[in-house]
């Protein structure tokens, strides 16, 4: 059943064609059939084929073969089974019990099974994780040991015993290692003069020589034995700001037997201040070989920096996955949204802000673990080719998720269970008839269910065949599931043809329609004076009839659509489905689409064909013949007869009684009471039109069911009141007074500046007057002052 979706006039259906999957197979023996498809069975019954059918025909849908005669114990129809081999229970190990080697754990249940597939039926079983408590955990700590990281290293060489303090309240069983990384000891990453490689710092700074990734501590449970060997490592230098980072964790991941990695929780902690190279970047230093993701390390020295690339994200993923290594980026903050794009890349990471000087990378270790770990993400081996496989989880608070999320499960606790319903489909057979074995497991747990598939590729009778059996005309084939599989080069319902005979000329003539030139119609082949119809890239679409003259994919289109999309195609002829007719079913015999808001077949003004309204009155248009564009308005139309009957005024006035009695009236009080288009099955239009002494009248136009013009109208005209006189000639009269004493105040105040400009002037001209102080001649004081010539003054 292929479902099509199309749209019609905004409305999105579904259509759902029927394929007989059996029947398109054109199975010829018993395994052909039960690999076509899950719902197919195969009748073994020797007389089950009548006059005219062939050996194909034998395998058909459950339910047709029952009805076409074939006993059900003469059907074959095999299942799929499911088998569990090893189904240890989750651990339940409390923090302080007696200590378990990793080994004895159990996270996931069950941890074998096999499946036997049959095409087109999924077998599923659940799986269940429970987050064991003190599980064991492994952390390598890897360090950017670049002259940038110089105050980083202070801080790191205590880390091992203050880690091995704050971890040992997750777990009692933990292991720490350390390794530090700088960058490819070539051009232009270094430089290569051989002062800076004895001593790549500037200054009296006392550097290392530069390395790629050197391998310091085995993982270890002496948190005192890490600070001594961190205590003796020295910064190093290069020349770019992207370092070598990649090239270190690739030699962390792949070269276990030198970290000592164990089979328990791996943690890689990856410290740095700076970017990253990958791979194409070798090309600057002249490295092109692409990094071969094996181990390189010599004396716990990567050897091969100068002669592979750094490995790309993918080969990284890949990696880190296989070895069951859960990744925390602790970077600084400046590159902390590069390194979030990264872990997006890299499933099961996580990402932590570092201190410009690692002073709490011991929290950001804490946090990004309990991050870590609670999350399960399942992943699955490479699958068989057509075998898919699909994943349900079941997880805390009754959270149901299907797709890709089906995957995983957040927010898990210690000692939380949860469920995985996993579901295997196999389509088909593989090339190879032989059991496959797929692995499944948590990311970043080293625990995985083991699943071996077999495949239902023939059915119970086929081991009963009878090789060269005279019933296959003489020996030409093998004798099974009450039919002939033919040998090579044999065909026919008893092998009676060779495939050699098929241009013979006699064979040829039955296979001719009408006597006509075409052997099959050029659909098909004869074989032994029968038409076979050539098969279709598009297993929908074949060709069919005694002479393959027929097929089910030539009949007119629609809209691009076989039938419109609402039809089948039969021997070239659309056989349309209920209520569409035409040669391409695009004619639609559902009126609902031509139906008016007044319940009226385009409003009465036109014909509904094919589902499209066709207007008899070529002044109207519209869906439903709804609209006049050159008729006046409805309330235009009404207004003088409206005005009349209601009021008794108007143009209409004389002649009301005659010209307006072709509508219902009907007065109302007040606006609000006027019809609604709520308060109607019908349409109405609301108008407002205005009279002769500029009043204004309101009134509803409307069509009711009953095809009666309906008009209610308010009984009162909304006339416009005359201006109210006394505050007009109070405003006024106060105008002219605030008018007049303002010019008043103005008058007075220009004379008060004016009189005080001529007395300072006056005062001015007083004070510049200059006069004269002699004596006047005529004058003569009548006091005589006689002058002692011989007075000296004493």
């Amino acid at each position: 059943r292929e479902p099509r979706l199309f749209t019609v006039k905004g409305l999105c259906v579904c259509v759902c064609v029927c394929v007989n999957e059996c029947i398109v197979a054109n199975a010829r023996h018993c395994g052909e059939c039960i690999q076509a498809g899950a719902k197919c069975g195969w009748c073994k019954d020797p007389d089950f084929l009548k006059q005219g059918e062939t050996v194909t025909t034998r395998c058909d849908e459950l339910q047709s073969l029952l009805k076409r005669g074939c006993d059900e114990a003469m059907i074959e129809d095999p299942h799929g089974e499911q088998v569990v081999h090893r189904n240890k229970t989750v651990t339940n190990r409390r923090k302080g019990a007696e200590k378990l080697n990793p080994e004895d754990i159990t996270q996931i249940q069950p941890q074998k099974l096999s499946l036997t597939l049959r095409s087109g039926e999924p077998q599923s079983f659940d799986l269940k994780f429970k987050r064991a408590e003190d599980y064991p955990i492994d952390l390598y700590y890897l360090m950017d040991l670049s002259y940038s990281m110089k105050d980083d290293l202070e801080n790191v060489k205590n880390l091992g015993t203050s880690l091995m303090l704050e971890m040992s309240k997750i777990t009692s069983d933990f292991k720490i290692g350390f390794g530090s990384f700088v960058e490819k000891t070539v051009m232009p990453y270094i430089s290569t003069t051989p002062a800076k490689l004895l001593n790549p710092c500037t200054g009296d700074q006392n550097c290392t020589s530069p390395f790629s990734y050197k391998h310091v501590l085995n993982l270890t449970s002496d948190g005192n034995q890490f600070n001594t060997l961190v205590g003796q490592q020295h910064i190093s230098g290069n020349l770019d700001s992207p370092e070598g980072g990649f090239d270190a964790i690739m030699q962390v991941a792949v070269c276990g037997h030198h970290i000592g990695w164990r089979n328990v929780t791996r943690l890689l902690v990856f410290s740095t201040d700076a970017g990253f190279h990958f791979a194409g970047d070798g090309k600057l230093g002249g490295i092109v070989l692409p990094n071969d993701g094996k181990c390189h390390l010599e004396n716990n020295v990567y050897t091969m920096s100068h002669y592979y690339d750094y490995p790309s994200i993918a080969h990284l993923v890949q990696k880190l996955s296989d070895n069951n290594i859960q990744t925390i980026f602790a970077v600084t903050e400046e590159f902390q949204p590069v390194y979030q794009e990264l872990k997006n890349l890299i499933p099961k990471s996580a990402v932590g802000t570092l201190s410009a000087n690692s002073s709490n990378v011991i929290n950001l270790i804490i946090d990004a673990y309990n991050s870590l770990s609670s999350e399960v993400i399942l992943e699955n081996s490479k699958l068989p080719e057509g075998v898919t496989i699909a994943y349900t989880s079941r997880c805390k608070n009754g959270l149901v998720s299907e797709g890709e999320n089906g995957r995983k499960c957040s927010n898990i606790s210690i000692g939380d269970e949860v469920m995985f319903t996993i579901s295997v489909t196999s389509k088909g057979c593989p090339k190879q008839v032989k059991p496959e074995t797929i692995k499944i497991k948590p990311l970043g747990f080293t625990e995985e269910v083991e699943i071996t598939l077999n495949f239902i590729c023939e059915c119970e009778c086929h081991k009963d065949g009878v090789e060269n059996s005279d019933l296959c005309h003489f020996g030409n084939g093998t004798y099974e599931c009450g039919a002939c599989k033919c040998n090579d080069g044999r065909v026919g319902r008893q092998c009676e043809c060779s495939s050699n005979d098929v241009a013979t000329e006699d064979m040829d003539r039955t296979c001719r329609k009408d006597n006509g030139t075409d052997i099959c119609s050029n659909n098909g082949d004869c074989v032994c004076g029968t038409c076979e119809c050539k098969k279709r890239d598009n297993p929908d679409e074949r060709y069919s009839g005694q002479y393959c003259e027929c097929d089910n994919f030539n009949c007119d289109r629609s809209g691009n659509k076989l039938c419109g999309g609402h039809g089948r195609c039969e021997c070239r002829v659309c056989v349309c489905d209920p209520m569409w007719t035409g040669s391409a079913c695009d004619c639609s015999l559902d009126n609902s689409t031509c139906m008016a808001s007044n319940k009226q077949l385009c409003n009465g003004r036109g014909t509904c064909d094919c589902g499209v309204c066709k207007c008899t009155d070529p002044k109207f248009q519209g869906p439903t013949c709804e609209t006049c564009p050159t008729c006046p308005g409805v309330c235009a139309q009404h207004k003088d007869c409206v005005q009349c009957r209601a009021f008794g005024t108007g143009e209409k006035k004389e002649t009301c009684e005659r010209d307006c009695s072709d509508f219902i009236m009907i007065k109302v009080k007040t606006r609000d009471k006027l019809p609604q288009p709520n308060d109607a099955s019908y349409p109405v239009m609301h108008c407002k039109e205005r009279d002769a002494n500029d009043c204004w009248f309101y009134y509803t136009y409307a069509v009711n069911n009953n095809t009666e013009k309906e008009v209610h109208v308010v009984d009162a005209l909304d006339c416009p009141a005359g201006p109210d006189i006394t505050p007009i000639a109070v405003g006024v009269v106060a105008g002219i007074v605030l008018i007049g004493l303002a010019l008043l105040l103005i008058w007075k105040l220009l004379m008060i500046i004016h009189d005080r400009r001529e007395f300072a002037k006056f005062e001015k001209e007083k004070m510049n007057a200059k006069w004269d102080t002699g004596e006047n001649p005529i004058y003569k004081s009548a006091v005589t002052t006689v002058v002692n010539p011989k007075y000296e003054g004493k």
